[in-house]
């Protein structure tokens, strides 16, 4: 049986991050899309019907609602698909502010209905890859975990992400990717400190941040900018067994954009001439070899979980702790001081 989606929103997320994966995947079906865009839907997507608003959405014949709006929609429409018995899927960021996120998990619980968020960056292969070396130990005692996630972009342009909006800026955007990532390697951290700046003169949101994350043993460093021409290392890790430098951006994203169809096991493989390398405390280097990544797994783990009750690829509660951290990020720059990471009340 194939789960019939509504998808909210066809703009770069949609279209790019979405999309793609209903076409190739027979556990799937798109059958309606909340879009102005109908001469779109009517081309891509010929057998979904293109509706207007989120109450002609929920009166289809779906099952899944998948969110791909504005920042500031995340809520309203979550909400309201649950209520009306949807399982949902939300674009990261999952929500605006913890309340909500709280609200929404209660929600779910109660509708018994999967709310699950699009965390996409954890089947980048490059990450995948230093998932696998930390879990085979190859650094040893990590001292030094470092991320980046750089952009050239100098002129911020006309679109909501860019807008003085909640949920707009840097931060709650590639942060997200760059929060979760730390989350899921090392855990809750014990405090954050944090410098959010919005540093392109006619910027009206921050497009610069560097995050400090505090472990008993690692300095964790996230990192994101508008204003890289050069790029540098993507991952930097170092430890008392060797460091690991890794170049460039996983190739998925390039690769949608271009229209390429995630139809093949090896549609993500990165090109050889990518590679990142280890140099051992000895001193020799050599090449790693990046896992084959693949956000097809997110859906194919997201069909079990609402098909079979398995384990929910990205549950609510794993991404209200970014939404938390993209909060005391911002009290950090505010007091110009760290800050500790407590329980989620009503959460931990």
């Amino acid at each position: 049986m194939a789960i019939k989606v509504g998808l909210i929103g066809l703009g770069l997320s949609g279209r790019t991050f979405h999309f793609p994966f209903y076409k190739v995947l027979p556990q799937y079906e798109l059958t309606a899309v909340l879009s102005r865009q109908s001469d779109t839907v009517a081309e891509i997507a010929p057998n979904a019907i293109c509706v207007q608003d989120i109450q002609q959405l929920l009166a289809t014949d779906i099952d899944l609602v998948v969110i791909t709006a504005p920042n500031t929609e995340h809520y309203p429409y979550a909400k309201a698909a649950l209520e009306a018995g949807k399982h949902v899927v939300l674009e990261k960021p999952f929500v605006n502010n913890v309340e909500e996120g709280l609200d929404l998990i209660r929600l779910a619980r109660e509708k018994q209905r999967v709310l699950s968020v699009y965390h996409n960056r954890r089947w980048d292969g490059d990450f995948l890859t230093v998932r696998r070396m930390l879990a085979e130990g190859k650094f040893g005692q990590i001292s030094h975990y470092e991320s980046h996630f750089d952009r050239f972009r100098p002129a911020p342009r006309e679109r909501w992400r860019e807008a003085p909006l909640p949920g707009s800026g840097i931060l709650y955007d590639l942060g997200s990717h760059l929060i979760d990532q730390a989350l899921v390697l090392f855990g809750v951290p014990s405090s954050v400190s944090a410098t959010v700046k919005a540093m392109r003169g006619a910027s009206e949101v921050d497009d610069y941040i560097h995050l400090v994350f505090e472990y008993p043993s690692t300095q964790v460093v996230l990192h994101a900018s508008m204003l890289t021409p050069l790029p540098g290392a993507r991952f930097c890790i170092h430890g008392n067994a060797g460091t690991y430098v890794k170049l460039g951006l996983d190739p998925q994203e390039d690769r949608l954009r271009e229209g390429k169809l995630p139809d093949q096991p090896d549609w993500a493989q990165e090109d050889a001439a990518s590679f990142g390398h280890f140099t051992h405390a000895e001193g020799n280097t050599v090449v790693v070899p990046t896992e084959v990544g693949g956000y097809q797994h997110y859906y194919l783990q997201l069909s079990k979980a609402i098909l079979e009750g398995e384990s929910n690829p990205v549950p609510a509660e794993q991404a209200l702790r970014v939404i938390q951290l993209i909060e005391l990020c911002r009290q950090s720059e505010e007091n110009g001081q760290r800050v500790s990471v407590a329980a989620i009340p009503g959460l931990d």
